[in-house]
Parts: structure tokens; C-alpha cells; sequence
């Protein structure tokens, strides 16, 4: 039987693996122990990676956020529903490099900031607990609640 991860554990997975370019970090769930493997091409990790590591039917690869619509297609669904009129501004930051500061310094014009730091948050556990569902992987709460 798969074993669970706690959502922290996956979110923290996820930010890894997407703390960089899509293939230069990797995060792995083992399915027997629910723990997780940090692997980097550009970084040293202190993970010893099994040497089944690529075996998909014993570890999850955790994604990259673009992978699950959590990038520029979420900053650009931002922008059409709550910054009227600047969609096409915003669409403009992704044709070349900076693309996010300019994006925060929209938003932080336009007194939007918390706002979407709330959006991306609840877009976020929304799609990770989608794409664990979607694979068998269990997330379990971060404290289960002690019996008084």
C-alpha cells in the first residue's frame, strides 16, 4: 500500500521542483515510504538518491508548476478576472526575462499584491491535491488531530 505525504512535504516538493527551469530540479514521493528525494542538475543535494529513482512504479515525480498551470497560464488567468484592462500588459511580461518582477510591480501598483499571493495559494493546493489524487497519493493532514 502507498504511503501518504503530508501537503507541506508535497507543496515543498513542488516549490523545489520549480525553483528552477523545468529539468533542473526533481523531487521524487517514494510509493512504499512517502518519503520524498530532492535531486538537482544545477545544485548539490544532501539526498542519496535509490538507484531506482527512475522507476515510476515505485516514486512519483513530483511536477513543475508549469506542468500543472501554476505559472505564467495562472498569472495571465489573474489578469483577466481581477486587474481590468492590464491583460494585455501582463501578456506582454512573458515575451522576454522579468517577466514576474514586472508582474509584482503591477500588482503592487494596483494594491493587488495580497491578493494574489491569496489567488496563487489557493490555486496551488487546489492543483496539487488534484494532480495527488489523480496519481493514488494520499495526502495526509500535517498534525492529525490528538483525542482529547
Amino acid at each position: 500500500m502507498a504511503q501518504a505525504v503530508t501537503f507541506q512535504d508535497l507543496e515543498a516538493a513542488l516549490y523545489w521542483v520549480s525553483a528552477g527551469a523545468p529539468s533542473e530540479n526533481a523531487a521524487y514521493i517514494s510509493k512504499a515510504t512517502g518519503q520524498v528525494f530532492y535531486a538537482s542538475s544545477v545544485h548539490d543535494t544532501e539526498d542519496e538518491m535509490p538507484e531506482d529513482i527512475d522507476d515510476a512504479s515505485l516514486y512519483w515525480s513530483v511536477p513543475h508548476k508549469n506542468e500543472l498551470g501554476l505559472g505564467r497560464d495562472l498569472a495571465l488567468r489573474f489578469a483577466d478576472e481581477y486587474l481590468s484592462g492590464e491583460y494585455r500588459t501582463v501578456q506582454s511580461y512573458f515575451h522576454r526575462q522579468g517577466a514576474y518582477s514586472r508582474f509584482k510591480e503591477l500588482l503592487s501598483r494596483r494594491s493587488e499584491l495580497d491578493h494574489w499571493h491569496q489567488y496563487e495559494q489557493t490555486a496551488t493546493e487546489f492543483a496539487l491535491r488534484a494532480w495527488a489524487a489523480e496519481n493514488g497519493l494520499a495526502v495526509k493532514p500535517a498534525h492529525p488531530k490528538s483525542e482529547a
